[in-house]
């Protein structure tokens, strides 16, 4: 398996990966499958912040994809990130998710983020959850019925995972990437 910052080029994987789970899943809220112009403009905007966007590639073919994005657009929540992991049907129990997750924690940790946010949509999200939890994570709540898809009301599950100093150190200036910009 290879973990590699992910390209244009993968913009066509990393939809067909998405579409499904904003169809038939619950991992996301999102309600209609964003287009490949979508996800590309996605990808663009993520990665001209700064935040990493990689690709977990099985014998030339992708089969995951995972990114961290700004948690909240307020200034003072710059040091936290939200992480997003998406794995291709069949290809779930092979490890692509926990390499994915590992990638994505030590680049945010290289770049001087101090906190990894998941929100993991239903409660119900094993996979996710185990998933989190195996790479560190601890659980900090549950927002019972925020979202309401394909005939359910579902919860978000909140975990937390210190990255780097965490919050025994202030950061540093010029810690971050430039240019760091919020609301991606």
């Amino acid at each position: 398996m290879d973990i590699r910052p992910a390209t244009a080029a993968d913009v066509p994987a990393i939809t067909a990966i998405y579409k499904p789970e904003v169809e038939t899943g619950f991992a996301t809220f999102e309600l209609e499958p964003p287009g490949e112009a979508e996800m590309a403009r996605r990808m663009r905007a993520i990665t001209d912040a700064g935040y990493p966007y990689v690709v977990a590639e099985i014998d030339g073919v992708v089969a995951g994809y995972a990114y961290a994005s700004a948690y909240r657009t307020r200034p003072a929540y710059r040091y936290t990130v939200e992480n997003s992991i998406y794995v291709a049907k069949g290809m779930q129990g092979k490890r692509v998710g926990t390499a994915l997750m590992g990638r994505l924690i030590s680049d945010c940790s290289e770049r001087g983020f101090r906190l990894m946010v998941a929100v993991i949509g239903d409660s119900a999200n094993f996979g996710s959850i185990t998933l989190h939890r195996r790479c560190g994570f601890h659980f900090c709540g549950v927002i019972h019925s925020v979202g309401f898809k394909l005939g359910r009301w579902l919860d978000s599950v909140i975990m937390e995972l210190p990255l780097g100093q965490g919050e025994t150190t202030p950061p540093e200036d010029g810690q971050l990437p430039l240019p760091l910009r919020l609301g991606v």
